[in-house]
């Protein structure tokens, strides 16, 4: 499957996305753009050419404290109080008209392909999102993503790793 990666804008319609999960759908339809505007968060769609928008990510800057990462990476970094830097995908859904067509996997890599170009110019030790059930835990998992020892549903990938698996592809 085609898509193109666009950032959201008012071009693009929203209302006929449907990825299954209310809150998801609700806030892609009605307060993304405010999001966007208020500086909140960055929103990008995937368009196909036939379909329309299938599927949604956004991105925000996000600080992690040490005693949320594991002890085998935390011990190596400084002690900062601020925390160290980390971005989020706060938000990730494909449409269910394109299930099983890989889509999921292309918002995902585009995702972390925008925040390793970012993280040229602003420091980033990791990329964190959400999981909303233990589905998608495994989906991040397959992915190469880690759960936090404190909160599984809350999972990472150090910009180190995503950029070796960048590399290999």
């Amino acid at each position: 499957m085609a898509v193109d990666f666009e950032a959201l804008g008012k071009q693009h319609d929203r209302s006929k996305f449907s990825c299954g999960q209310a809150e998801l759908d609700d806030w892609f339809r009605h307060r993304a753009g405010q999001d966007e505007r208020r500086n909140v968060a960055r929103v990008f769609v995937a368009v196909d050419q036939d379909l329309g928008v299938v599927g949604f990510y956004s991105l925000s800057a996000f600080k992690l404290g040490l005693e949320d990462l594991p002890e085998e990476i935390a011990r190596k970094l400084p002690r900062y109080d601020a925390g160290v830097p980390a971005a989020l995908i706060g938000r990730l859904a494909r449409d269910e008209r394109v299930r099983g067509k890989g889509v999921g996997e292309l918002l995902v890599a585009d995702a972390v392909r925008r925040i390793l170009g970012a993280a040229q110019a602003l420091a980033v030790l990791a990329i964190v999102l959400d999981a909303k059930n233990e589905r998608t835990v495994t989906f991040y998992e397959g992915l190469g993503f880690r759960r936090f020892p404190l909160r599984p549903n809350r999972l990472f990938l150090l910009a180190s790793s995503a950029i070796s698996a960048l590399e290999r592809m």
